[in-house]
């Protein structure tokens, strides 16, 4: 084994591949063959999306975990822990399993150079198909994209497509058409596929049709409602489910990803009981969507990093009650839409903080004030880091103001850190039920 410790090993594959992004399947895939890893004897569901992947995800766990099934889950990026990136039956892998399943890639790797993401997608299928670890089916996100991504070298028994907006304009195209058909690149000839944006852009229609892959799309194949007593029904042009329980995830768009959850698990061949549904809806769990910290002080942590995510924040913001004033604790990517996700929130905020993230892709301090006073804000104090901003933000909130932490997965992180939460603490902490 070339290293002893998880940290040794994931600090090495940074500085393993000249490039942190490099889209391409060949270098993976030939590892993969290598490891014999592409051809699983379980089924594999590709969740791809601009919006709503990690929902999916977990509503697909949760369901299928509830049923009886043993379930590998494969996500990115994580919070606090690398672990968080791979379940096993409901439980992040331990630090020995994974320095066992690097050991195997990297055995298995040879010449060949892998990026960080690529060398993880790895050893999650080779833990997913390994003795007592071995799973009966597998979720796995996809990291960028779809078409390109190390993700789509394993062959779906179903794909899901989730909400598509403007994001990593850089590696994806500029507009919807284009995004969306590289999420459809995760599709397969003759393999169902589900879209559960109920707009889905011309280009990812014509692939299906092109393929041909069997596409079921919101609004078309299937459709939800909500209810007025709080529950809700869904319903395809085969099957129908009546008075479901809400998602325990806050917010009316989580409708809308439970829709293709469902759509899905129609699609696949197994036989799974309304009572793992219901029971699945009501025990999903996923941190830092609108999550809850209740105190005198009400902190609220999300990991919206693009314009459609903080639109949907915006309106959980306008929906739940504040008594006193709304502050911003926010950290952005440099690559993402910073106008467009100012533009979709600033309403809703009274106050803004806002500090560089600690990677080098963060915006600039003055990359976010301009973008802030190009919407007309002013309220703008600013800081060296993001615990910093917390830290400014909390002294300066009164009882009853509320402080939302958000922008990117690190903007969260960084005040868990501070906070010195673990993820099991922190949902234990926070329901949306609780305000």
């Amino acid at each position: 084994m070339r290293f002893n410790t998880l940290s040794e090993w994931l600090n090495w594959q940074l500085s393993l591949h000249p490039r942190e992004i490099e889209l391409g399947l060949s270098r993976c895939r030939q590892v993969a063959q290598r490891l014999n890893l592409l051809a699983p004897n379980f089924p594999i569901i590709n969740v791809a999306g601009t919006n709503g992947k990690g929902s999916s995800v977990a509503l697909l766990d949760a369901i299928l975990s509830a049923s009886g099934l043993r379930v590998g889950r494969y996500t990115s990026p994580h919070l606090l822990h690398y672990n968080e990136r791979i379940g096993i039956a409901g439980q992040p892998v331990s630090n020995a399993q994974l320095c066992e399943a690097f050991a195997a890639v990297e055995a298995a790797r040879q010449e060949v150079s892998l990026t960080f993401f690529e060398f993880g997608t790895l050893a999650a299928l080779w833990l997913f198909q390994q003795g007592e670890n071995k799973v009966e089916i597998a979720i796995l996100e996809v990291g960028l994209g779809g078409r390109l991504d190390a993700v789509n070298i394993f062959d779906p028994t179903i794909a899901l497509v989730t909400a598509i907006d403007i994001d990593h304009t850089d590696w994806l195209g500029t507009d919807r058409d284009h995004i969306g058909f590289e999420k459809a690149g995760i599709f397969r000839a003759q393999r169902s596929a589900v879209c559960s944006d109920p707009q889905p852009p011309p280009r990812l229609l014509h692939h299906a049709q092109q393929l041909p892959a069997p596409l079921y799309y919101l609004g078309r194949d299937f459709s939800y409602q909500k209810m007025a007593d709080n529950s809700w029904s869904w319903y395809s042009k085969t099957a129908s489910h009546s008075s479901l329980p809400l998602p325990a995830l806050p917010g009316d768009f989580q409708l809308q990803n439970a829709a293709g959850v469902l759509m899905v698990l129609e699609l696949l061949p197994l036989a799974l009981s309304e009572i793992a549904i219901r029971q699945g809806l009501i025990q999903v769990n996923l941190p830092a969507r609108f999550q809850v910290l209740p105190g005198k002080v009400t902190r609220i942590l999300d990991v919206a990093h693009n314009p459609q995510a903080a639109k949907e924040l915006n309106k959980l913001l306008q929906q739940t009650s504040c008594q006193g004033t709304t502050y911003a604790v926010m950290g952005i990517l440099r690559d993402k839409d910073i106008g467009g996700i100012l533009a979709a929130i600033q309403q809703s905020i009274a106050e803004w903080y806002v500090a560089p993230l600690n990677t080098p892709r963060s915006a600039t301090v003055n990359e976010l004030v301009g973008g802030l006073q190009a919407t007309g804000v002013t309220r703008i104090h600013t800081a060296v880091s993001i615990a910093e901003s917390y830290r400014q933000a909390m002294i300066n909130a009164q009882a009853g103001d509320r402080v939302v932490v958000f922008g990117s997965f690190y903007t969260v992180a960084e005040v868990l850190t501070l906070l010195d939460l673990d993820l099991t603490t922190f949902r234990k902490l926070s329901n949306l039920r609780d305000l």
